[in-house]
C-alpha cells in the first residue's frame, strides 16, 4: 500500500506533466519531434539497463544475498554498476554522433527536413539521462532485492516533477528544449533520492570492472534473452512512430498521450503490485516454497484482475470526459481530445491483459526463466507489427493502438497457459470465477455509466469542456465505484471481501 500511494502520487505527477506539455504543445509537429527523438536514448537504456537488468539482477542479488552474505551481493551491485555505466557512455557517444541519419533514415522519414533537425539536437541532448538511469536502475533494483521500496517509489514523482517545471516555466523561453531540460535534471533526481537508502543499507562500493565472475555472468545469462524481448518491445514503439510520421501531424502525439492515459491504471494497480511481488516471488523460489508462490500468485492475480477490469471499462466510456478534464486546455483544443480520444478506446481494450502480463512475467523471472516470456514477447510483438501495418490503412493511428491490444491479449492467454505447467498445483478455476465475477460487474458499472452520460448530455448538451466536462467526468467515476462496488458486494466477490476485512481490521488496529 505504501508503494501504491507513491506509485499514485508517480502517476498523478505524470499526468500533471501531460496536462502542462499538453496546455503548452498541444498535439504539434514540435512535440511530435520530442517524442520521436525519445526513441534511441530509451532504445538504449531498454536493452543494457531498464527492465532487463532489474529482472536479471533481483534475483541472482538475492540468491547471492541468501546464500554468501552481504558482501558478495554488494561486490556484484558493483561490478554490475560500473560495467552498465561504462557500455552506456560508449553507445551514447555513438549515438551522439550518428544522430542525424539515425533519425532521418530510421526513426522518423516521414517528418520534414526542420522536423527531422530538431529530433536530432533533442536526442544528443536526452541521451546524457540515458547514462544517468542507468545507473539509478540498478540502485533501484539493488534497493527493492533488500526490501526497501520507498524511495524507488517515489524517483519517479522526482523526475516527473523536474519535466513539470521545464514545461512550465522554460518552454515559454526556450521552447521544446525546456522539456529536454528537465528531462536531464529529473534523471539526476531520479538517482539522487535514492542514495540515502543505499547508504543505510551500507552498500560497499568498488571501481571493479571485474567481468569473469560467475554472477556477473549468470546476470547477462538472464538479461540475454530479456534483451532480445524488449527489442522487439522498442522495435515496436520504433515501427510506430515510423507509421504515425507518414500521417497527419499530432499523430504520434495524440497516440502518445492516449498511451499514457491508458497506463495510469495500468501502473497504480498492476506495476505496485508487480513491483512488491517480484522479490517477494524471488524469495520464495529461492527458499523453494512452491505452495507459498502458488498463493502469492493467485491472490496477486485476482486483485489485479478485481481492480483492473473496472478501469478499462470506465477509461472507455468516459474516455472523452476524462481527456476534456485532463488535457483540454490551451493550445489542447476540442480536436487534440478527438484525437486522442479515438486512439484511447483502442488502448483500453488491452489494459487487463497489459496489467496481468506484469505479474505473470515476473514469476517467470522469479524461477530464472527469462527466455520463456521473451519468446512469447517476441511472438507477441511481431503480431503487434504485422497488425499494425494491415490496420493503419483502414484505422489510421487508431490501428496502431488496436493492435497492441491484440497482441499484448494473445501474449496474456499463452503465458499464463504456460505458467500453469510451470507453477504445479496453480489452477485456473479460481481466477476464472474471479474474473467473471468482475468482469459482470464492471459490465454492470459501464452500462450504468453510459445511461448516465446518455441522460447527462441530453440535458445539459456537450457544447463546452466546462462544466460538463467536469460534472460528466466526476459524476461518472462517482457512478462507476458505486455500481462497480454493489454489484462485486451482491455478486460475492472474494477480493472484495478480502479488501474490506484487511481495512476493518486495520482500523481495529488503530
Amino acid at each position: 500500500m505504501v508503494v501504491m500511494v507513491f506509485f499514485v502520487l508517480s502517476r498523478v505527477s505524470g499526468l500533471l506533466r501531460e496536462m502542462i506539455i499538453g496546455a503548452q504543445f498541444g498535439t504539434s509537429a514540435e512535440l511530435d519531434a520530442y517524442l520521436a527523438a525519445f526513441r534511441i536514448p530509451d532504445l538504449l537504456f531498454q536493452l543494457v539497463a531498464g527492465g532487463a537488468l532489474g529482472s536479471a539482477f533481483i534475483p541472482t542479488f538475492s540468491q547471492l544475498w541468501a546464500e554468501e552474505g552481504e558482501a558478495p551481493a554488494w561486490q556484484l551491485f558493483s561490478r554490475i554498476l560500473n560495467l552498465v555505466t561504462l557500455i552506456l557512455v560508449m553507445l551514447a557517444v555513438l549515438a551522439v554522433t550518428f544522430a542525424d541519419p539515425l533519425v532521418t533514415r530510421v526513426i522518423a522519414p516521414g517528418f520534414d527536413p526542420t522536423q527531422q533537425q530538431l529530433a536530432a539536437d533533442l536526442m544528443r541532448w536526452m541521451l546524457v539521462s540515458t547514462v544517468i538511469f542507468g545507473a539509478s536502475g540498478l540502485v533501484m533494483g539493488a534497493l527493492n532485492a533488500t526490501q526497501h521500496f520507498v524511495l524507488p517509489a517515489a524517483a519517479p514523482v522526482l523526475y516527473n516533477g523536474a519535466i513539470i517545471v521545464g514545461a512550465w516555466l522554460l518552454a515559454p523561453t526556450y521552447g521544446i528544449y525546456g522539456l529536454v531540460i528537465g528531462v536531464v535534471v529529473g534523471a539526476l533526481a531520479h538517482f539522487g533520492v535514492q542514495v540515502p537508502a543505499l547508504m543505510r543499507k551500507r552498500a560497499r562500493y568498488r571501481l571493479d570492472l571485474t567481468w569473469r565472475d560467475p554472477a556477473v555472468g549468470e546476470v547477462g545469462r538472464l538479461m540475454a534473452p530479456r534483451i532480445l524481448g524488449l527489442f522487439f518491445v522498442q522495435l515496436n514503439f520504433l515501427v510506430n512512430t515510423i507509421l504515425a510520421s507518414q500521417l497527419a501531424a499530432g499523430s504520434l502525439a495524440a497516440l502518445n498521450f492516449a498511451w499514457l492515459l491508458m497506463l495510469l491504471p495500468q501502473g497504480i494497480f498492476a506495476q505496485a503490485i508487480a513491483t512488491v511481488a517480484f522479490p517477494t516471488f524471488s524469495a520464495q523460489v529461492a527458499a523453494q516454497d512452491h505452495s507459498a508462490l502458488r498463493r502469492t500468485l493467485d491472490r496477486t492475480l485476482r486483485t489485479v484482475l478485481f481492480l483492473t477490469l473496472p478501469a478499462a471499462v470506465g477509461l472507455f466510456v468516459l474516455r472523452v470526459p476524462v481527456i476534456q478534464v485532463l488535457l483540454q486546455r490551451g493550445n489542447f483544443d476540442a480536436e487534440s481530445t478527438a484525437a486522442v480520444a479515438y486512439a484511447l478506446q483502442f488502448y483500453a481494450l488491452g489494459l487487463v491483459a497489459h496489467a496481468l502480463v506484469e505479474i505473470v512475467v515476473r514469476v517467470f523471472y522469479a524461477l530464472h526463466d527469462t527466455l520463456t516470456p521473451v519468446l512469447i514477447g517476441v511472438g507477441a510483438m511481431s503480431l503487434n507489427i504485422l497488425l499494425s501495418l494491415v490496420w493503419i490503412d483502414q484505422l489510421g493511428y487508431g490501428g496502431l493502438a488496436l493492435a497492441n491490444s491484440v497482441a499484448t491479449t494473445v501474449e496474456m492467454i499463452v503465458l499464463l497457459w504456460l505458467l500453469r505447467r510451470r507453477v504445479n498445483g496453480f489452477s485456473f478455476a479460481s481466477l476464472i470465477r474471479g474474473s467473471i465475477r468482475s468482469a459482470a460487474a464492471a459490465m454492470l458499472m459501464g452500462l450504468a455509466v453510459w445511461g448516465w452520460l446518455t441522460w447527462l448530455g441530453s440535458q445539459v448538451g456537450w457544447g463546452s469542456w466546462l462544466p460538463i466536462g467536469w460534472v460528466a467526468a466526476l459524476s461518472g467515476m462517482v457512478v462507476a465505484v458505486s455500481i462497480y462496488m454493489g454489484s462485486a458486494l451482491l455478486l460475492g466477490a472474494e477480493e472484495l471481501r478480502i479488501a474490506l476485512s484487511l481495512l476493518g481490521r486495520r482500523l481495529t488496529h488503530r
